[in-house]
């Protein structure tokens, strides 16, 4: 075990800094520090040596330089029982416990209108660098980064005499290499992507860092272990960051339906709803109420509704809560806000898990996403194009759609966005009737969209349809027409483009053109 008689404190995150430093010096350990924090801790009576005077040398550039010396790299590098000779003969001190966190660079770039000047200077330089040489040293010296792991560090000094286990230090030394790595990731991420920006490009290489928010019962299957990770980077409300009100923990795929459902919902004009089973939208409606999108959506397809995640963008209240809990059961039940009325009907329900997301607001379209393969892993730019109320369509049949189909065929587009491809949607009313999802061919797509229909009693004559990507052949409008659908939306740009847009004509079809495809995989 290493007796501390000396530590180094100098942290951005002050949280709890004041009542650490004053157990140490209780115990007589002599402090060193700077900046801020030597100035917070004598402020709070406090005997501190700031590392200025320590060194012999000023803090210049700024505050630039202040921990670069050897006097300081020195008692954080110095091996006990093989250094201490070079130690004295250069009047180096052993430094036995670093306590040091990072300049705020993540709060800093996501500050609206952050200059890159502000950015730059927000880069910590003498933090990582003392980090790195206490935790390779992590045999004599122990290194804190985290507040959290000060009441645990204080404990041991209690429990050992003043002493600090070999074990504790490995364990922290792995926690300040995790820091550093993060915070390199934070710099190399901003960078690349202030220059990706300019380039239009992805960078020669990604470094990505997300922290854990906490492990999960298990992944897809039971015999698979998973845990959730947050990207500390990300804008914005999220799954990941929305706070749970009541319920059991949520599985792999429940956050991974609830990802869809929130993300779906998030784009449509409120009051709406939207219920996802296997990460595919079952049902959605844009309504009067909350009340009355749900019902609609539920109408969709009642049998996969039961165990789905339901979505809303508006608050959820004590009339749509009751009608869910007495018509189905429920794993998630996500909105922007649960009202006070509603919290105490879910109650009644403990198993439901209930999410308040906060306000949905915009998501950062610059976001990349990824899909790990084997052996390697996918990013993209997220699929962000226009919103459907800014579409710009491209009237390719005889016959133009009117505003009510306009509107229908807009939220049709959406909902489509969001199912796994091969996909078809028919809607009416902003409300769906019929999904056709994930089968390797579009017309079959058309054909399971019209049985989900027929299975809930619902008609689809008068309705329209929304269709991911263009139709190859014919065969698919021919489909729909025997279903009776009158209007049809699809990017277009197939070879055979002239014989859809004849079969919509000789079915009396309106049809319109997006010019862009949402494949989903």
């Amino acid at each position: 075990m290493i007796r501390v008689r000396r530590a180094l404190i100098s942290v951005s995150d002050k949280t709890g800094v004041v009542e650490l430093a004053r157990a140490l010096a209780g115990r007589g350990i002599q402090i060193l520090s700077t900046g801020g924090t030597a100035r917070s801790l004598i402020e709070a009576g406090l005997a501190v040596r700031e590392v200025a005077s320590y060194t012999g040398f000023p803090e210049i550039m700024d505050g630039r330089l202040k921990t670069l010396h050897p006097k300081i790299h020195g008692g954080l590098l110095g091996r006990r029982g093989i250094d201490e000779a070079v130690m004295a003969l250069h009047q180096i001190e052993p430094i036995d416990l670093l306590v040091v966190n990072l300049y705020p660079f993540a709060m800093t770039v996501q500050a609206p209108g952050v200059s890159d000047a502000d950015a730059i200077e927000n880069i910590d330089i003498g933090g990582p660098a003392m980090l790195r040489a206490a935790a390779k040293n992590h045999e004599s010296v122990a290194v804190v980064v985290e507040p959290h792991d000060y009441p645990s560090v204080l404990e041991e000094l209690t429990r050992n005499e003043g002493c600090t286990t070999l074990a504790t230090r490995a364990r922290l030394a792995a926690k300040a290499f995790t820091h550093t790595a993060e915070y390199d990731a934070l710099i190399a991420r901003f960078l690349a992507r202030r220059q990706g920006e300019k380039a239009e490009g992805f960078p020669a290489s990604l470094a990505l860092f997300y922290d854990k928010a906490r492990d999960l019962r298990y992944g897809e299957n039971p015999h698979q272990r998973a845990a959730l990770y947050r990207d500390p980077r990300a804008a914005g409300v999220s799954i990941a960051t929305a706070l749970a009100a009541q319920g059991t923990d949520l599985s792999f795929n429940n956050i991974a339906d609830a990802d869809t459902a929130l993300e779906c919902v998030r784009g449509l004009a409120s009051p709406a709803c939207v219920i996802v089973k296997h990460m595919n939208p079952c049902g959605a409606a844009v309504a009067r109420c909350g009340l009355e999108a749900y019902e609609l959506a539920h109408r969709t397809d009642p049998t996969s509704a039961f165990g789905g995640i339901i979505a809303f963008n508006c608050e959820l209240d004590a009339r749509t809560t009751a009608a869910i809990i007495e018509r189905q059961f429920v794993e998630v039940v996500v909105a922007p806000a649960i009202s006070e009325a509603a919290a105490q009907l879910l109650a009644t329900r403990p198993r439901v898990r209930a999410l308040a997301a906060g306000d949905l607001g915009a998501r950062d379209t610059d976001e990349l996403e990824y899909r790990s393969v084997t052996g390697g892993l996918l990013a993209q730019t997220r699929d962000a194009t226009a919103s459907a109320a800014a579409l710009k369509l491209t009237i390719v049949t005889r016959r133009a759609p009117d505003e009510t189909e306009l509107e229908d065929l807009r939220f049709a587009w959406h909902i489509a966005r969001f199912v796994k491809s091969n996909a078809i949607v028919y809607a009416h009313d902003r409300s769906t009737i019929g999904i056709g999802a994930g089968q390797m061919s579009r017309v079959d797509s058309s054909r399971l969209a019209a049985m989900k229909a027929a299975d809930a009693g619902l008609v689809v004559r008068g309705a329209v349809m929304a269709s991911d990507a263009f139709f190859p052949f014919r065969d698919g409008l021919d489909v729909a027409a025997e279903q009776g659908i009158r209007a049809v939306i699809q990017p277009g740009g197939s070879r055979r483009d002239a014989e859809v847009i004849e079969a919509a004509d000789s079915h009396g079809m309106a049809m319109v053109f997006t010019g862009s495809r949402h494949f989903r995989h």
